[in-house]
């Protein structure tokens, strides 16, 4: 639990300056501040100041880029708002009403989940929640950092990422890998692990990191892959493959979705590991935000219908 000063001080803290501080660290801003906690600019410069006295620290300095925290600031930042987020989960009121509630919620995850999940999850929210919005966040560096801070709600990953501090997570679906090829490829429709050192590879790189597992399978047997491409999205490789000789390794599921219109085909992959287990993930802090709760049932829900039609 956060400490802000002794305990024999506690009487005389205004509690009311511990919503505006946590908002003056995450946002970094006083007016921006200001305007989120309903303090007019004259108000929220006293308040600036009574945090600054109180806690016998600048708080926010100035630097070229626009102002930054202190050391000290910046210590606080992620307690203070697990205090809050507490303090607020102990007084909200049990009932929820997804209709009543007004806000945008951030979802990262890549574009094969989005084709696959977007359209049916978006379609539920705004069937019971009119007001809030969906916001499709693609995978970048500093994700997990975002996601802790507020930024990103939500993010979906593969069941063996790491977890970053402070992230909780809990399972969503389950595909498997399918080695993909156009329609009338040479290959016939068998696939040899030979055959991924005959054929050049299409490689998705999501955080400029091409390398994989079937890699190391390939290595072991003493086979090295050719590439032909390496491409940020599946879509761009699914497009790929569908005009040359050139072959992709992706989700099964989001696979089949663009078989058709694409003409593609999907065999068995000749790989040891072939599961892709995919999570929810969000900072542990919200985990009692009711509006997040029911998003991860959504989520549950639209997947589960998801990998009961792509079987």
């Amino acid at each position: 639990m956060i400490c802000i000063m002794h305990e024999k001080h506690l009487r005389g803290i205004d509690l009311n300056l511990l919503p505006v501080l946590e908002a003056l660290l995450r946002l970094r801003n006083a007016t921006k501040a200001g305007a989120e906690v309903g303090l007019s600019q004259p108000a929220m410069s006293r308040a600036l100041g009574r945090l600054r006295h109180l806690l016998d620290d600048p708080l926010l300095v100035r630097a070229s880029g626009g102002a930054m925290l202190s050391p000290r600031a910046e210590a606080l930042r992620q307690p203070l708002a697990v205090l809050l987020a507490e303090v607020r989960a102990l007084l909200v009121e049990p009932a929820f009403d997804p209709a009543a509630e007004q806000r945008t919620l951030r979802l990262a995850m890549t574009d094969a989940q989005a084709e696959l999940l977007l359209p049916p999850l978006v379609a539920r929210i705004v069937a019971v929640a009119p007001n809030v919005v969906l916001e499709w966040v693609p995978i970048s560096a500093g994700l997990p950092q975002r996601m802790i801070t507020g930024d990103v709600d939500l993010t979906l990953a593969l069941d063996t990422t790491p977890l970053p501090r402070g992230a909780a997570s809990e399972p969503l679906m389950v595909d498997r890998l399918a080695t993909v090829v156009r329609v009338g490829h040479p290959c016939g429709g068998r696939w040899t692990m030979a055959d991924y050192a005959t054929y050049p590879s299409v490689l998705i790189s999501l955080l400029g990191d091409s390398a994989s597992d079937m890699d190391g399978e390939l290595a072991a047997a003493g086979l090295e892959r050719p590439v032909a491409a390496i491409v940020p999205t599946f879509r761009a490789a699914a497009d790929i493959v569908a005009v040359t000789n050139a072959v992709t390794t992706i989700s099964r599921a989001f696979a089949a979705r663009v078989a058709e219109p694409l003409k593609l085909m999907l065999i068995d992959p000749p790989l040891a590991t072939v599961r892709l287990g995919v999570v929810t993930i969000w900072a542990t802090y919200r985990g009692g935000d009711p509006l997040l709760a029911w998003l991860r049932g959504l989520l549950r829900d639209v997947a589960q219908a998801s990998s009961s039609t792509s079987q």
